[in-house]
């Protein structure tokens, strides 16, 4: 108490008249201190010029001091007591607006309902659709699958998106196994993982391995890099978390598939992949899908790093790009802005880290019917999409907006867009067009070979 007694002698007291607050200090008190009611009405007489007349006791609110409950009490209620009147006027304006309040109210709810409805209805008639295609698939098109996966009916239905029960069924046979990869197979190189795993935490770190003797060839040297990489698979579902029911899963067919395929190791994007399959299939039939899917030329393209290849999907895109968005496709060129900067991280993950899960899946089920020519025209859906949008921005704002896509994006929408991208340029397709290029590129690196020139 009397540490600060001297000073607090030496302090002046507060300007009464300094209005606001005070830097780190009091709040003056102020002058205008709460008058009386009979000293507002007669300031309110001599300002109005007109007598106040009170109402009538009967009337008039027994609590004086009341709190109005809600916006109505302040539009209809009277005043208090010792506050003027509402005039007539006011009052007929009052009442007028809360009625426009209400009735405001009222067509919000009646919207929002229909909406809701709407919503209902739509969800009841995708469920019955869905129903009604899985009893096809299971007892017609499954069955004979052979004889009727490329007829136009299955290929519409295929279009309309595959019933989840059915969905890793269909896929598994749609990517196929050319490999001829059974589980037993994998079951070894899941033990040798295991192997690795194990030298990896008896061991102080890679780098010792590697000095060990480790070729540098050998990618197996990635499996480290597989526990860094689940975690962000999915963050959001917390299943393929430490921890989670599908961690260790996710982990399996990861380190099985490292230790399959040495030469290409263990690639950022992967696990994103391996996850789909692993919601949608059993443990061995996921790695099985998984390594097959990946020995396709494209994937097979991206993940090796195959910077010639890449650039030969890169250019074929282009060409269809200029054909069905010529104006977003100058908008980008101004900007020198090439498909490396988007398409990468879509053709990695296939796009089940750039779209919502389901949508992804409906994208997979598409992709599995047509093969990787619906990737890109799944990338040209994307921009037709939003295309308005992206013409308004630039370089940096582009490369911002197709890295995160908006989540709120649906399924009708972005495939109503790929429906309307035709993959055709001067009447040749998507498979043409990329057999000219690598024709192009092989007729270059002759002509400017040096056994030619000598």
């Amino acid at each position: 108490r009397n540490f600060f007694t001297k000073r607090t002698k030496e302090l002046k007291p507060a300007v009464q008249s300094a209005p606001g607050w005070k830097l780190f200090g009091k709040v003056p008190p102020r002058e205008n201190l709460p008058k009386d009611s009979k000293i507002i009405q007669q300031e309110y007489e001599a300002r109005t010029g007109r007598m106040y007349k009170p109402p009538p006791p009967s009337a008039r609110r027994k609590n004086v001091a009341f709190e109005p409950l809600s916006t109505t009490a302040l539009i209809l209620e009277d005043r208090p007591a010792n506050l003027p009147a509402k005039s007539v006027e006011e009052a007929l304006r009052h009442r007028q607006e809360y009625d426009e309040m209400v009735a405001e109210a009222k067509k919000r709810e009646i919207k929002e309902a229909h909406k809701r409805k709407k919503i209902m209805r739509e969800r009841f008639k995708q469920e019955e659709n869905i129903a009604s295609a899985m009893v096809i698939w299971v007892n017609e098109i499954l069955p004979n699958w052979e004889g009727m996966r490329a007829t136009r009916r299955v290929r519409e239905l295929w279009w309309q998106g595959l019933p989840p029960s059915v969905r890793g069924k269909v896929w598994s046979l749609a990517v196929g196994n050319e490999l001829n990869i059974t589980p037993e197979l994998y079951e070894i190189f899941l033990s040798r993982a295991k192997e690795r795993w194990k030298s990896f935490s008896e061991t102080n770190s890679e780098s010792e391995i590697e000095d060990a003797g480790a070729s540098v060839a050998d990618r197996e040297a990635s499996l480290e890099l597989i526990k860094l990489d689940i975690s962000r698979t999915f963050p959001s579902l917390y299943i393929f978390q430490k921890g989670g029911p599908y961690h260790d899963l996710l982990h399996s067919v990861l380190g099985a598939y490292t230790c399959y395929r040495p030469d290409v190791g263990y690639v950022q994007g992967m696990s994103f992949i391996a996850a789909v399959l692993i919601l949608n299939l059993e443990e061995a039939d996921a790695f099985i899908a998984f390594a097959n899917l990946l020995n396709k030329p494209c994937q097979l393209a991206f993940f090796r790093v195959d910077h010639s290849m890449m650039l030969k999907y890169f250019a074929a895109f282009e060409v269809f790009f200029e054909e069905n968005l010529p104006k977003l496709f100058l908008h980008f060129k101004s900007y020198s802005l090439t498909p490396d900067i988007y398409l990468i991280d879509w053709i990695f993950t296939l796009y089940s880290k750039s779209l919502p899960l389901d949508l992804a899946c409906r994208v997979w089920d598409v992709f599995c019917r047509d093969g990787e020519e619906f990737l890109f025209r799944t990338g040209l859906g994307i921009l037709r999409l939003y295309e308005d949008i992206l013409l308004q921005m630039d370089f940096i704002h582009i490369a911002q907006f197709l890295t995160k896509l908006p989540e709120d994006i649906t399924s009708e929408k972005l495939f109503s867009c790929i429906a309307a991208i035709q993959m055709q340029n001067s009447n040749k397709k998507w498979a043409q067009v990329f057999t000219s290029l690598m024709k192009d590129n092989k007729e270059g690196d002759k002509n400017h070979s040096p056994a030619l020139k000598s």
